[in-house]
């Protein structure tokens, strides 16, 4: 890439930030989750919307789940609680520690938004209907725009109030659903690596 093209990607997207939530190694247990997940490359994925920030020198945000169930993958201390090595943080990326499903309660997240004139979010991660959809819920509360890649993102099978179980793929497209247009503005991987085609 030739330096007009990397200012320019820098200065359209200078007020956006990538948010990853709970990219994590137990995650990796898909019998605990429920059996079933969908986009199995999404981690993957999210890392390559961190090389493509990481390149072009742009803020980086990651969250991470601290169970406070001690049967969870996630407990604190426990291999599962690992950010996955495909998303990484490296020195001078800011990760927020939160107990519960929003990135925003218990952490200085919002803060550290403002304080770098942050106003536009990318955001990836597990699970989709958890805490990503709470994340994102309340950043478009707060006033951020946010962009949700939907092709780095992942869920598991759900059983419902009634005992039935219902497909990862028909929750994690009803929670986009539920988010497209009035939380977030839906978007692909591609979408956001050919970045004019959804600024």
């Amino acid at each position: 890439m030739d330096l007009n093209t990397f200012k320019h990607i820098q200065n359209i997207m200078k007020d956006t930030a990538l948010l990853l939530i709970d990219i994590q190694k137990g995650f990796d247990d898909i019998a605990y989750w429920g059996g079933n997940r969908n986009n199995p490359d999404a981690e993957q994925k999210a890392g390559q919307l961190l090389e493509f920030w990481r390149s072009h020198q742009m803020p980086v945000f990651h969250a991470k789940h601290n169970s406070t169930n001690p049967n969870s993958r996630l407990v604190a201390g426990q291999v599962g609680n690992e950010i996955q090595d495909v998303v990484k943080p490296v020195a001078g990326e800011p990760v927020f520690e939160k107990d519960v499903n929003s990135a925003f309660i218990g952490t200085n997240l919002r803060a550290e938004l403002a304080a770098q004139g942050i106003k536009k979010l990318v955001v990836a991660g597990m699970t989709t209907n958890h805490c990503v959809s709470t994340t994102v819920r309340m950043a478009a509360n707060f006033g951020f725009e946010v962009l949700l890649v939907a092709d780095a993102c992942a869920t598991f099978d759900t059983v419902g109030y009634d005992g039935k179980k219902h497909s990862a793929e028909i929750i994690h497209e009803v929670a986009l659903a539920n988010l497209h247009q009035e939380f977030a503005k839906i978007v692909t991987l591609e979408e956001v690596l050919t970045s004019e085609k959804f600024l």
